[in-house]
């Protein structure tokens, strides 16, 4: 973001900032761009070329663009991006909404997926986009007790994983070259000693960071064998996570005939391609685990949704314990209403979560 880099909010004087608001807020409620005479009649003092000259410097720094040459200006996705960090105004959820989202998440089904359906549903009429919502891993993770790498004859690994609760899970990994019965062993001593007691999504972190940094006593092929396993296993549940998509259809509502219908009709069929990639939205998703509240990714911040142009506002939701269980959000055009479906989507999740605790 070198345009953030080089333009913060903070040298822009408050003309500027008066303006580049104004135009924001305006091509956010209307999707169109916004000229100078439209500016100077919704009530400001200053007139349309003191505007346009204002423009043409917000323009300049990148934080606006215009489509054709006569036509008014619009925020670049750095201008969005500047505009949602340091202006945008978080409306807060009234008591009706509330209540409404309360009611509705209530009244689903005894069963999670219940709740999950009725929240993405939710999440997709509010925004005139789609509702994603990740579901919690279906098994429960545990914490383990001991780690065996056992070599096989046909070049394959058997990995013997013993946790806490008693459960015994065995495991067939490919050897990689070079790896004798020594580097078994000492790879599964290693991991033993670092995963006992503890989960092995919470440890791999740890346990990468010191293999990396070179403080692990142990030989190369173990450590090779270790972020081997350790990559694959911790793939597997997201293999299996249940990704519910509702709402692709309300995605053709942003179409406005009074632009290129045929590149928006484009925008919406790669971003159906995108929404079709289970992998990379659980991944997308996943990205919420570290973050305190909504995450909010516009256009090509990241790269899934590169080519479609579209903007993903994002939530973990959390067991009674503060423990992630999964993510939900909205994704549609960049031109979303972010001052409502920002404080909505942090709701909605936060509900998700108190609903799930109290019926596990």
């Amino acid at each position: 973001m070198s345009v953030l880099a080089t333009f913060p909010l903070s040298e822009l004087d408050a003309r500027a900032r008066a303006i580049f608001g104004s135009v924001v807020s305006a091509y956010l409620e209307t999707g169109q761009p916004v000229g100078s005479k439209s500016l100077a009649l919704s009530g400001t003092a200053l007139s349309p070329a003191s505007i346009r000259s204002v423009m043409a410097d917000l323009t300049h720094m990148g934080l606006l663009e215009s489509p054709h040459v006569s036509a008014g200006r619009q925020p670049t996705q750095a201008g969005l991006r500047l505009y949602v960090d340091g202006l945008l105004e978080i409306g807060d959820v009234s008591r009706d909404e509330r209540r409404h989202l309360e009611a509705q998440i209530a009244a689903s089904g005894r069963e999670p997926e219940e709740v999950f359906l009725q929240a993405s549903t939710l999440l997709a009429g509010l925004a005139g986009g789609a509702g994603l919502v990740l579901a919690p891993e279906p098994v429960r993770e545990t914490a383990l007790s001991h780690v065996e790498f056992v070599g096989l004859d046909d070049g394959r690994t058997l990995v013997v994983m013993v946790h806490e609760d008693g459960r015994v899970e065995n495991r067939l990994m490919p050897r990689p070259e070079g790896v004798l019965s020594a580097s078994l062993e000492r790879a599964g001593n290693f991991l033993s000693a670092r995963l006992r007691g503890r989960q092995l999504s919470e440890a791999r972190a740890d346990i990468l960071s010191e293999i990396e940094q070179g403080r692990a006593a142990i030989d190369i092929a173990a450590a090779a064998l270790i972020k081997q396993g350790l990559a694959a296993w911790t793939d597997e549940p997201a293999q299996n996570r249940k990704l519910i998509v509702r709402g692709q259809a309300r995605l053709l509502d942003n179409l406005d005939t009074r632009t290129d219908v045929g590149a928006d009709l484009e925008r919406i069929r790669l971003l159906f391609e995108d929404l079709e990639r289970k992998e990379e939205l659980i991944s997308l998703l996943d990205q919420t685990e570290h973050a305190d509240g909504v995450r909010i990714f516009i256009g090509t911040e990241n790269p899934m949704f590169s080519l479609s142009s579209s903007s993903v506002v994002v939530a973990p939701y959390r067991d009674g314990h503060g423990k992630l269980l999964g993510a939900l959000g909205v994704i549609g055009p960049t031109r979303l209403n972010y001052g409502r479906v920002i404080p909505m989507v942090d709701l909605t999740a936060k509900l998700v979560g108190e609903t799930l605790t109290r019926r596990a």
